[in-house]
């Protein structure tokens, strides 16, 4: 008889990592059935899938409100489904304003519960350690610092690696900036997974490329230059925008922005993604998983965040870390920079931009500073080692960690005293 498991994610960044883990969680054990709650990418991955909650695209403090009905109802759906099946364990990915309550479910059915990538406990609310441990069988985190926080707190946890080293192959080299008279920026645009933060970044970064386009020498940010011109007397001719789309997007989506704007950019999706987005000179980027990605492949970017009037007074309390963008909470320096809410504006955006492209000094420090980030977060093989922790504890009832994914900093357990 086939064993049930139950997967719940509840953003685009844990449904494309869930459905790596589910077919890892396949390949290993073929007696398996997989129920899920997620998006399209878990969706093609189940045995049985039972709402999309991932393209509702829930971000901040205030929306998330607006969608208790929907999560209530799904609650008493999911309670109802774990009476039936009685699965041999849950696993929650990341989501926790939703995930808390699921494991409380399986809490009080006595189920095996497995929490893969960690709520960021270590920039808002340690609070929520404290009640994870009374939650979960064992936490399986991504960042090596988190593996320490839990395990001080008494929780079973093993550091797996990073999902994105599964995706996202080594840089073999650094690639150069590119030079000469009339030089094309190829400039990528990362607004974000959810809908709410595409409709609160995009505009702007648009409105930043129309600026980056006719840059003159009555800008607040000069002439666009390209590095390396003799005597800066070669200014940057053109700037392409790209527009990466999150996963389920279609280019009939963004026909709106293409009205309001004067730029013509490339909308690229699934299908060239990464390869595309290695091209660029320079992201602007909502923070978010688009920030780490743009560091595994060593491009220098600007990152921006915009939230709600109310989401932000509340986050603003809350944050514990310098930084919003993993680069720089990994780094533990401002390796690029961030612009946030009211800071967040078109000719700021333009402004950090030109500084990094007219500088190709700074251009090459910042690429080899995010690519070094690499080697603090394991090694590929992930999805097949968080498996392997759920899988031993189903069959066994012991989650006994594996050996570790690769070597850890150094400064391990700097991010976690912050």
């Amino acid at each position: 008889m086939k064993k049930n498991i139950l997967v719940v994610a509840g953003d685009p960044s844990g449904d494309l990592h869930g459905s790596h883990l589910i077919r890892a969680l396949k390949r290993s054990a073929g007696n398996l059935r997989v129920t899920g709650v997620g998006g399209p990418m878990m969706r093609e991955v189940c045995d049985e899938f039972m709402h999309d909650l991932a393209s509702l695209g829930v971000t901040g403090f205030w929306e998330p409100i607006k969608r208790l009905p929907l999560w209530a109802g799904l609650l008493r759906k999911l309670g109802r489904w774990m009476d039936r099946e009685k699965p041999a364990a849950l696993i929650t990915i990341d989501f926790y304003g939703f995930n808390h309550q699921v494991l409380q479910l399986a809490r009080k059915r006595r189920l095996n519960a497995f929490y893969y990538i960690s709520p960021q406990v270590w920039a808002s609310r340690s609070g929520r350690i404290r009640r994870l441990a009374g939650l979960v069988r064992h936490m399986l985190v991504i960042f090596p610092f988190e593996e320490e926080i839990y395990r001080k707190a008494g929780v079973p946890c093993t550091f797996v690696g990073h999902p994105l080293l599964e995706i996202l192959p080594a840089v073999e080299r650094l690639p150069g900036p590119r030079r000469g008279e009339g030089a094309v920026w190829n400039i990528g645009l990362l607004p974000g997974s959810r809908p709410a933060e595409i409709r609160r970044h995009l505009p702007v970064f648009l409105k930043a490329v129309e600026l980056l386009s006719r840059a003159d020498a009555s800008a607040p940010f000069a002439e666009l230059r390209g590095p390396g011109c003799a005597g800066g007397a070669a200014a940057v001719r053109q700037v392409r925008a790209v527009l990466f789309a999150p996963p389920g997007s279609t280019e009939e989506s963004f026909r709106q922005y293409r009205r309001n704007t004067s730029v013509d950019f490339e909308f690229v999706g699934r299908t060239r993604h990464y390869e595309r987005r290695a091209e660029m000179d320079l992201a602007i980027t909502s923070s978010g998983t688009a920030t780490l990605e743009n560091a595994l492949l060593g491009i220098p970017m600007v990152v921006v965040y915009k939230l709600s009037w109310l989401s932000y007074r509340i986050a603003k309390s809350l944050i514990q870390v310098p930084f919003i963008s993993m680069a720089n909470i990994l780094a533990q320096k401002a390796v690029v920079p961030e612009l946030i809410q009211g800071g967040a504006t078109a000719p700021r955006i333009a402004e950090e931009a030109v500084k990094i492209l007219r500088s190709p000094e700074r251009l090459r420090r910042m690429r080899e500073e995010l690519l070094s980030l690499r080697r603090l977060l394991g090694s590929p093989g992930c999805s097949e080692r968080a498996a392997q922790v759920i899988l031993d504890a189903v069959v066994s009832q012991t989650a006994s960690p594996p050996a570790q994914p690769g070597p850890l900093s150094s400064a391990k357990g700097a991010a976690a005293r912050r």
